[in-house]
């Protein structure tokens, strides 16, 4: 029982010690947001930041973290890559489908 309880401090203790995880991307390359950056302290938060659709992402401070800026808590949180209209109407189109066969 101790030898489990040591073992989940240490986990507990490394994982936050560490910080996040967030992907990383300048406005020179966004379209390789595949980059990955850890974030230490104050930085507590992944984000991603969409200014006429060009793209950066990084780590920021919670304080910090206010629109037009999406923030996000958590290892890689900040992947997401937007989809586009026609993304959607293939998603759409083939759910109908679906309920017609």
């Amino acid at each position: 029982r101790i030898f489990f309880s040591s073992i989940l401090f240490h986990i507990l203790y490394f994982s936050t010690a560490c910080g996040i995880k967030c992907y990383s991307c300048g406005p020179t390359d966004p379209k390789s947001c595949t980059t990955t950056l850890s974030c230490s302290d104050p930085f507590n938060r992944c984000f991603s930041l969409d200014v006429n659709g060009v793209t950066t992402k990084g780590c920021q401070s919670n304080a910090f973290c206010v629109k037009p800026m999406d923030c996000c808590e958590g290892d890689l949180c900040n992947s997401a890559i937007p989809t586009g209209p026609s993304v959607i109407l293939l998603l759409v189109s083939s759910a109908i489908i679906t309920l017609f066969l």
